[in-house]
C-alpha cells in the first residue's frame, strides 16, 4: 500500500521496525499544530515504551505518566508535560532529533535529545563517583550539579529531571524497594538543592525525605516513630489552636485562613544535628500559618497574637519588612500558651498574605543568593556569585515557563563552561569552545603534550574539534614527544584555554633551555678533554666557577655569555711567584738582537736574556728600562713602573739601559701581553659583548677575571698586542659598549 507522506511519519526504531503516526499538514513546514500536544505526544511514545523497563524496575510509560502529572502540579504547561513522553522515546529511534523534529518541532526535539543525553551523562557520572573517596565525590557532585545547569538549554531539562528523579524515589519507596545509594546521595545533594534554589519547595521536601529515608533508614524510622506517637495528640493540639485562631481572628474582621504547617523529618534531622537539639525540643514546636489578604491585615493578625499569647522576643523575624535576599516575604514569630496561669509549649507561627504564600510555595522566587538555612543557618553555605547570577536566570525562566504554551527557546547557561567526561565517567570542566587537546591538559599536562588524537563519543575527530556539553573523550597518546608549534596558533584553533596554552609555551621554552644546555655541555667537555682533564666532576667545576649547577655553567656557555678562558685559566695551575726582579720572556722573533730587526736591544751589550716583567706588561712603544736580575738576564719594565722605580732607588748600579727592536712584519711579528681593566654596570650579556669588542679588533683574550659587587662589575682582561698604540683605540671603541663606565691599560 502507497503511504500518503503528507498524512503519515515513518519513524524508523533502532531495531528496524517502523512505526507510522498521523501527522498534521503543518508538519511539511517543521511548524506543527500545538493543539492535544499532551495526548499526541503519549500517543507517539506509547508503541515504543509501553513494554519497556527502566533500570529500577519501574514501567516506562507508567513512570512518563507520573512525570507529566508530577510537571503539571510544577505549574508546567501542557507542551511541558508531553516532553515528558518524547525524552524516553529518544532511545528507540535511529534519528530521534529529525523524527521528533518532524512531528513536534525543532524546539521539542532538541529538548527530547539533551535530556536524554543529560540522563545518561549523569548515570555514568554517578557510576564513576562510587568508586571516588569522600573528597573526590564531593567534587563530582559539585560537577554534577553545574554540569546539570549547563545542559538547560531551557528551563525544562531542568524541571523534567527533577521530576523524574522524584518519581524514581516514590516508585522505590512505594514497591519497597531500597533506592541504590549512589542515586538517594545524588538526590539529596544535587536535586533537592536545585529544588530548593529553584523555590519547588514541595518537590525539594519531598526529594530530601524519601532520599534521607534510603541513606538512613534506621534514624528516619525513629524520627517517623516519634512523630506517629506524639500524632495524635499533636493534632488534636494544633486543630484546637487553628481553629481558635482563625475565628478569633475573623471576630476581629481580619479575613483569615489558619493551616497547620508540615515539618518534614529531613528538617528536623538536620535542625536537630546542627543546633545540638534534642527530639523534644524540636517536636513540642507546634507550627500554624496564617494567611491574609493583605499586609495591614499581616500586623493586625501578629498584633492579636502577641496580646494573647508570650511572645519569645529573640524568635520574632519581621521579613516583610526586611526580605530575605531571595525575595520571601512573611513574618514569623514563637510564642507560648498560658494556660491557667502555666507557660505551655512553644508554637512557631508564620504569617503572610496570599501573594507571598503563592512567591513561597510555588516557585516563583527561587533561593538564589543567601545562607539557605537563614542569617542564623547551621547547615547551609554561601553560594558563589557567579552560580546564584546563573540561577538568577533560572528563577525568571520559571516564571516565564508557565506562560509559555508553545515552550521555550534555549537560553544556555554557563555559556562560559562546558563539562565533558573521561572514558571512566569523571567530570572535567572546561571553557567554552575547548578541544581535545584542552582536554587533555585538563587532564594531565604529560597527556597533553603526548597528545596525539582523540575519540569523542567513540568516533575519531581533528583535535582542533570544539566539544559540547556531555561528550565522553579519549586520548590517543604518544610513549613519548611533545606538542606541535601549530597548537600555538590562534588561527587554527587548537587551544581554547590560557592554561593549556601557557603549559606549551613553556614546553618549548624548555626545550631551547635544553639544547643551549646540551650546546654548553659538549664545549664544556672538549675543553676538559683539551687540557686532559676529563676525570674532573663537572658539577665540581661549576661549584669552583660560582655556579649552583653543572647546567647553569652550560647554560650561559651555550648562550656564549662565559669564556671558556675562564675555564682555561682555572684549570691551568699557577706559575712560581716572581721575586720583584723576574720577569716573563717575550716571544721573540728568530735572529739576534743586534740585528734590531725585533723584540728587546740591551744597549751596548749582546747576547743577554731578557724578559718582559710580569708586573707592568711592557709592549712597544711604550719607555722600557731594564733592570739585571740574579740568575734570569734583564728584566724589562715600563719606564713608569712603581716597581722599577723602587728596585732602581735600592739598586741603582743594575739599571741598565734597553730598546725596543725593529719591528717585524706578519707571522713572525712578535706579541705581547697586556692587562685592561674594565669597569661597568652589571647586566646579562655583557662580558659577550666587550669579548665581541676585542675578536673584532682581532685581539687575542687569553684570560679573563670579573667580580660582580652591588650592582657593579670589574673585569680584567689579559690580551695579545703587538703595538700598545693600538690598544688604546680598542679601549675607545670598549667603553662605547652599553654599561661600560671606564677601560683602561692596567
Amino acid at each position: 500500500m502507497k503511504r500518503e507522506s503528507a498524512n503519515l511519519q515513518t519513524a524508523p526504531l533502532s531495531d528496524g521496525v517502523m512505526v507510522d503516526y498521523p501527522l498534521s499538514a503543518a508538519t511539511a513546514d517543521r511548524s506543527p499544530v500545538m493543539e492535544n500536544m499532551l495526548a499526541r505526544a503519549r500517543a507517539f511514545a506509547e508503541p515504543l515504551i509501553a513494554d519497556e523497563k527502566l533500570d529500577t524496575g519501574e514501567n516506562t510509560l507508567a513512570h512518563a505518566d507520573a512525570v507529566a502529572a508530577i510537571v503539571a502540579k510544577m505549574g508546567g504547561s501542557e507542551a511541558m508535560q508531553a516532553a515528558s513522553y518524547l525524552v524516553y522515546s529518544c532511545q528507540h529511534l535511529n534519528r530521534p532529533q529529525e523524527v521528533i523534529a518532524k512531528v513536534f518541532g525543532d524546539n521539542f526535539a532538541a529538548l527530547a535529545v539533551e535530556t536524554t543525553k543529560l540522563v545518561r551523562v549523569q548515570e555514568q557520572a554517578r557510576t564513576a563517583s562510587q568508586g571516588h573517596h569522600a573528597e573526590g565525590a564531593g567534587a563530582q557532585t559539585e560537577n554534577v550539579r553545574k554540569m546539570l545547569l549547563a545542559f538547560s538549554r531551557d528551563l525544562r531539562v531542568v524541571m523534567l529531571r527533577l521530576a523524574s528523579r522524584l518519581q524514581t524515589l516514590r516508585h522505590a519507596a512505594a514497591s519497597k524497594q531500597p533506592a541504590p545509594e549512589s542515586v538517594a546521595r545524588e538526590s539529596l545533594q544535587v536535586f533537592a538543592p536545585l529544588a530548593n534554589r529553584l523555590g519547588i519547595w514541595q518537590v525539594k521536601w519531598e526529594i530530601e525525605d524519601l532520599s534521607f529515608r534510603f541513606l538512613e533508614p534506621e534514624t528516619y524510622k525513629l524520627i517517623a516513630r516519634l512523630l506517629d506517637e506524639k500524632r495524635i495528640e499533636r493534632e488534636g493540639h494544633v486543630e484546637q489552636l487553628r481553629s481558635q485562631l482563625e475565628h478569633e481572628l475573623q471576630a476581629e474582621g481580619v479575613k483569615a485562613t489558619v493551616q497547620g504547617r508540615p515539618k518534614n523529618i529531613y528538617s528536623i534531622v538536620k535542625k536537630m544535628r546542627g543546633k545540638s537539639l534534642d527530639f523534644e525540643q524540636v517536636f513540642d514546636i507546634l507550627a500554624l500559618r496564617v494567611v491574609v489578604p493583605d499586609v495591614k491585615d499581616c500586623y493586625a493578625a501578629l498584633a492579636w497574637v502577641h496580646s494573647h499569647f508570650q511572645p519569645i522576643d529573640e524568635e520574632f523575624d519581621d521579613y516583610i519588612a526586611r526580605p530575605k535576599p531571595n525575595g520571601y516575604q512573611s513574618l514569623h514569630t514563637v510564642v507560648r500558651e498560658i494556660v491557667d496561669g502555666k507557660v505551655g509549649k512553644p508554637i512557631e507561627i508564620q504569617i503572610r498574605t496570599e501573594e507571598m504564600h503563592d512567591h513561597a510555595e510555588h516557585g516563583v522566587a527561587a533561593h538564589w543568593a543567601y545562607k539557605e538555612a537563614g542569617h542564623k543557618g547551621y547547615a547551609g553555605v554561601w553560594a558563589s556569585g557567579e552560580y546564584d547570577a546563573k540561577i538568577a536566570v533560572l528563577r525568571q525562566l520559571l516564571a516565564w515557563e508557565r506562560d509559555l504554551s508553545g515552550g521555550l527557546q534555549g537560553q544556555g547557561l554557563f555559556d562560559d563552561r562546558i563539562y565533558v567526561l573521561t572514558p571512566d565517567a569523571a567530570i572535567v570542566e572546561l571553557p567554552q569552545g575547548a578541544t581535545p587537546v584542552d582536554f587533555a591538559y585538563t587532564v594531565h599536562t604529560t597527556l597533553g603534550h603526548r597528545c596525539r588524537g582523540a575519540r569523542v563519543d567513540g568516533a575519531m575527530v581533528p583535535l582542533n574539534t570544539p566539544l559540547s556539553n556531555g561528550q565522553t573523550v579519549e586520548i590517543m597518546a604518544a610513549k613519548e614527544g611533545g606538542p606541535s608549534r601549530d597548537w600555538l596558533n590562534a588561527e587554527l584553533g587548537y587551544l581554547a584555554s590560557h592554561r593549556a596554552r601557557a603549559k606549551v609555551r613553556a614546553w618549548f621554552n624548555a626545550q631551547i633551555t635544553h639544547e643551549t644546555v646540551a650546546r654548553g655541555r659538549e664545549a664544556v667537555e672538549k675543553l676538559l678533554q683539551r687540557e686532559g682533564k676529563t676525570a674532573m666532576r663537572l658539577e665540581d667545576l661549576a661549584s669552583q666557577l660560582g655556579f649552583k649547577s653543572a647546567d647553569h655553567l652550560f647554560e650561559v656557555v651555550g648562550k656564549d655569555e662565559f669564556s671558556l678562558r675562564n675555564i682555561e685559566t682555572l684549570l691551568r695551575p699557577p706559575e712560581p711567584a716572581l721575586n720583584p726582579d723576574d720577569g716573563v720572556q717575550i716571544k721573540k722573533a728568530r735572529g739576534s738582537e743586534k740585528s734590531g730587526k725585533g723584540g728587546v736591544l740591551v744597549v751596548g751589550v749582546s747576547s743577554l736574556m731578557t724578559q718582559l716583567a710580569k708586573c707592568c706588561k711592557p709592549a712597544p712603544p711604550d719607555a722600557i728600562r731594564g733592570f739585571v736580575t740574579r740568575g734570569h738576564g734583564v728584566s724589562v719594565h715600563r719606564a713608569d713602573c712603581s716597581n722599577f722605580r723602587t728596585m732602581a732607588a735600592k739598586d741603582g748600579e743594575r739599571v741598565i739601559d734597553v730598546e725596543w727592536g725593529l719591528p717585524k712584519k706578519g707571522a713572525d711579528a712578535p706579541v705581547y701581553a697586556v692587562d685592561v681593566a674594565v669597569e661597568a654596570a652589571d647586566r646579562q650579556g655583557l662580558l659577550r659583548d666587550i669579548s665581541d669588542v676585542f675578536a673584532r679588533e682581532k685581539m687575542n683574550v687569553i684570560g679573563v677575571q670579573t667580580q660582580s659587587i652591588k650592582g657593579t662589575a670589574w673585569m680584567t682582561f689579559t690580551v695579545e698586542i703587538a703595538d700598545a698604540a693600538r690598544l688604546t683605540q680598542v679601549l675607545s671603541v670598549v667603553t662605547a659598549v652599553t654599561g661600560v663606565r671606564s677601560a683602561r691599560r692596567r
